[in-house]
């Protein structure tokens, strides 16, 4: 069963790497490639996918391997097949607690034996192979496919029929489909109170607008599942929704205490702690932040300017031009870098009164986040506001407008609205707002003119010139994904076109779970695979999704 599978061990000890291999050689696994740390790593995974990850905890200097899971999984490096079990002699609680919440397949404490490792390796496989069609399915961008097979695997391999439920539970929520979800989370909790179901529901709830009863549950599930971290995150989030920011900071923070090195919650606890008011507190985590993602591959420069507000919020001037220095030495040249280290400096400037130098600095911050997409929203909204602030209306408007062509959802569109009610530019929002209406009903319609003329290929064309323009706009996605279906349906199976259909339905998915129109099209391209008896894809494409892992919660 392990003989076909190819191997990845990241370790960066020799004389394990030796053991590590005599091991694999025999349980006569021949497919094995090393990697002494996480960045050599990285560049492995990016070249070529592997069936097993065997890795390290303890990597020495840079990144450990609970950083390299959390990389791993924020940037869809691994497909779903991709089995990752982690090996460490690290007994801190804390430790363990924090890479078990990134959900490996397996976590094995040393000393290791051959016979120890080769049993968990045979169980974690023999899972693996009873989800790989559904992962498939996932893969190939079918999640309503994946749903159905999830229900017949739940027959075919009952040792695993609840964790079967979960994934189709997550599915459902995933497509938008709320009332589906919460029924397979309550089944799963009829039979016993499981965390994960409880945490699963409460999430369904907080999706439907259910807030006050999502509240409830969490609460409980923190009350009696201390260290079900999850639990935290998504409780902070309800109440930060609830409109009380200074309790979901302290749930987080709860959360960072009992986890102290997960990236991620370290940077949300600090952007909490800002809304809070406890601006020491997000320095100090954000300090954090920025220490460990200089290890990673994915390190972000916004970091750095989250970092350098909370030390303006305390005028601290010194430290914030020290931050500005380390962002500029260590990350120029990175996506974002220059508009991050610009709009710092417009923020120093403006904390000393240099209104000159601030409007200078602010117009370089909007000249260097042009055609940077990846960008974050609250970034953006920033830049509005010191446009505004500096009577940079055209600048402003510029990135209003950029950042309402690629809102995914309407809460990226009320985040927009409400920073132009606080500067009293209302008019400025509802301005651009309809400018752009029109903008994409003009794209729309022109790829529908020259469908409905017969000119499919025209209409692909039409649409995926709209999709560079817009490439956050779920409904020119969808429309874009449709031309590209319609073009098979009259032209003939096109690998490419279905490829990118598939991509542009993920999208809208995402960006729009709750559109009506999603399952049509997801229906569409069934039919159409069946139609030219094309074999489902494997589940090495899209990476990412779902683990379900009885042994997580």
């Amino acid at each position: 069963m392990l003989e076909d599978l190819s191997v990845l061990v990241v370790e960066a000890n020799q004389g394990m790497r030796a053991q590590l291999r005599s091991m694999l050689e025999g349980f006569q696994l021949t497919r094995v490639q090393f990697a002494p740390s996480a960045g050599a790593a990285l560049r492995k995974l990016r070249d070529q996918r592997f069936d097993l990850i065997l890795c390290e905890y303890n990597l020495g200097d840079g990144q450990d391997g609970q950083h390299l899971l959390e990389d791993l999984r924020n940037q869809q490096i691994i497909p779903l097949d991709t089995l990752f079990v982690m090996i460490s002699s690290e007994r801190s609680y804390e430790r363990i607690v924090g890479a078990a919440e990134l959900a490996p397949n397996d976590y094995i404490l040393k000393p290791l034996t051959a016979s120890a490792l080769l049993v968990r390796l045979q169980r974690a496989v023999a899972k693996r192979d009873a989800f790989l069609p559904i992962h498939r399915a996932i893969a190939g961008g079918d999640p309503q496919e994946a749903i159905e097979l999830c229900v017949q695997a739940e027959q075919a391999h009952p040792a695993y029929r609840t964790d079967f439920m979960r994934l189709r539970a997550e599915l459902h929520g995933g497509l938008g489909q709320a009332r589906q979800a919460e029924a397979v989370y309550r089944d799963i909790l009829a039979t016993r109170p499981i965390p994960w179901a409880q945490l699963g529901l409460a999430r369904t709830l907080f999706a439907s607008g259910r807030l006050d009863d999502a509240e409830t549950i969490l609460e409980a599930l923190v009350a009696e599942s201390t260290y079900y971290l999850d639990a935290y995150d998504w409780l902070a989030r309800v109440r930060e929704a609830l409109g009380f920011p200074r309790q979901a900071c302290e749930v987080l923070a709860s959360a960072v205490e009992l986890s102290p090195h997960r990236v991620g919650r370290l940077r949300r606890f600090g952007e909490l702690a800002v809304s809070a008011g406890d601006y020491e507190a997000a320095e100090r985590a954000l300090e954090e932040v920025v220490r460990k993602g200089k290890h990673s591959d994915f390190r972000d420069p916004e970091d750095h300017l989250r970092l350098v507000r909370s030390q303006l919020l305390q005028q601290r001037f010194a430290e914030a031009e020290a931050t500005i220095r380390d962002l500029d030495r260590t990350m120029g040249g990175t996506r974002g870098a220059a508009a991050c280290s610009a709009l710092s400096k417009a923020l120093l400037h403006q904390g000393r009164g240099e209104h000159a130098a601030a409007r200078e600095a602010m117009r370089l911050a909007v000249a260097a986040s042009r055609d940077e997409a990846e960008l974050s929203t609250t970034l953006k909204c920033e830049l509005v506001r010191g446009c505004l602030d500096h009577q940079l209306e055209a600048e402003g408007s510029e990135v209003v407008a950029d950042i309402l062509r690629n809102a995914g959802d309407e809460q990226t569109i009320e985040m927009t609205r409400a920073v132009l009610r606080e500067r009293g530019r209302e008019d400025l929002s509802e301005r651009i707002e309809e400018r752009l209406h029109a903008e994409v009903r003009q794209y729309i319609a022109a790829g529908a003119r020259k469908a409905q003329g017969g000119d499919y290929d025209g209409a692909v064309s039409e649409m995926m010139s709209a999709v560079r323009r817009m490439p956050g706009n779920p409904h020119v996605l969808f429309n874009a994904a449709l031309a590209l279906l319609r073009h098979i349906e009259h032209n003939g199976w096109n690998d490419r076109f279905a490829a990118q259909a598939r991509t542009l339905i993920q999208r809208t998915r995402r960006l729009d779970p709750a559109n009506p129109r999603l399952e049509a099209i997801g229906d569409f391209l069934r039919g159409l695979v069946r139609k030219h008896g094309i074999r489902p894809a494997t589940a090495t494409a899209p990476r990412g999704g779902s683990r379900a892992d009885p042994d997580h919660g």
